[in-house]
């Protein structure tokens, strides 16, 4: 079967099929690809309807316009594949080139309201970062001075019975000393080094592993082509690290957990165009997130738990931010993922 030019449909950042008459995929351009998650390779002369479970809207549309010879437009369509499910406009239209063939131009429709999103992100991490700081510089003077003068205290006191209290002030000042360096820890300068994704993911596998060898399950679903990425090293263990754990903590550390890497093109991040990305997306079957933190979860000092400090999830948000990427978090019960965009070409050294 001949393959369908391409006409310049591969520049397009909206998502694009091109089918024959019996409404086989004979192009997909890089945007498709990037929306749905497959590669054109391997939906080439595949009909249509094997591609997608719910089709009766799509069919409907490519039937109408092949006959009629008319664009056709459906403003709400919901498409699903095996992985996800999508809500679409849909144009369809007829076109001549050596036979007749038809263009099926898909937008989301929940696009703008992701790029709104990403610009509130952006802009809480920016406020999150000098929130941190500020907090942190101000709490550490004083917490200096509370334990010094506790240990003073120690050496004054006439029964050795009663330095078991000053040894409570001492060490819950050294566990804030510890929370504020936390605090402090992601404003350091971004160190990019070429980076191995799985080595970092295959890293934190083994130390969760370790924590908890038993009743959890840890698995691979690896794209083992991607290339390196110029990365901050420690900086991308501690984003997995802190996501995997709440994770773990949710499910009180039973459970499944999934690493899946992808590669994702011609994405948007920052208002920064990037011809490829890095995708990694972490999933557990835990109880999800509850309703009233799910838009907060990035925030600092936001937990769940009676004995979290709130930080972890800001502190990825943060080292994400610093590669230029992006991160994102879908929960129900039984199904949460994160999902975390890191452009290969970015190169921020704040």
């Amino acid at each position: 079967m001949n393959s369908l030019p391409p006409l310049g449909l591969e520049h397009l950042s909206t998502a694009v099929l091109a089918l024959d008459q019996d409404f086989r995929v004979r192009y997909a351009n890089p945007a498709a690809e990037n929306l749905f998650e497959f590669s054109s390779k391997t939906v080439l002369g595949t009909p249509v309807n094997q591609i997608f479970l719910e089709t009766g809207g799509l069919i409907a549309a490519t039937e109408a316009a092949f006959v009629s010879g008319t664009s056709y437009t459906e403003h709400e369509l919901t498409l699903s594949t095996a992985a996800n499910t999508y809500q679409v406009s849909l144009t369809v239209s007829r076109v001549f080139d050596n036979g007749p063939h038809l263009l099926l131009e898909f937008h989301q429709i929940d696009k703008h309201l992701k790029i709104a999103r990403e610009e509130r992100m952006q802009i809480q991490q920016q406020y999150n970062r000098e929130l941190l700081r500020n907090l942190a510089h101000e709490i550490k003077n004083p917490l200096g001075g509370i334990r010094g003068a506790a240990q003073l205290l120690e050496h004054e006191l006439p029964k050795p019975g009663l330095r078991e209290y000053t040894q409570v002030i001492i060490k819950e000042a050294d566990r804030l000393q510890s929370l504020m360096d936390r605090l402090l820890a992601p404003s350091r300068a971004t160190k990019l080094t070429p980076v191995n994704m799985h080595e970092v993911l295959e890293r934190v596998r083994s130390l969760i592993l370790a924590e908890h060898p038993e009743g959890l399950s840890l698995r691979r679903d690896y794209d083992t082509s991607l290339p390196e990425l110029m990365a901050d090293h420690e900086q991308l263990i501690q984003i997995v690290l802190n996501i995997v754990r709440n994770a773990v903590q949710a499910m009180q550390g039973r459970g499944n957990v999934i690493f899946r890497t992808r590669i994702a093109r011609h994405v948007t991040l920052a208002k920064k165009s990037h011809r490829m990305a890095l995708e990694l997306k972490i999933i557990d079957n835990g109880p999800g997130i509850p309703d009233a933190l799910r838009e907060q979860i990035f925030y600092p000092l936001v937990t769940s738990k009676e004995d979290g400090t709130g930080l972890g999830l800001t502190i990825a948000q943060t080292y994400v931010a610093h590669h230029g990427g992006s991160i994102d978090c879908e929960s129900q019960p039984g199904h949460t993922c994160f999902t975390v965009l890191l452009p290969y070409n970015h190169l921020d050294t704040r």
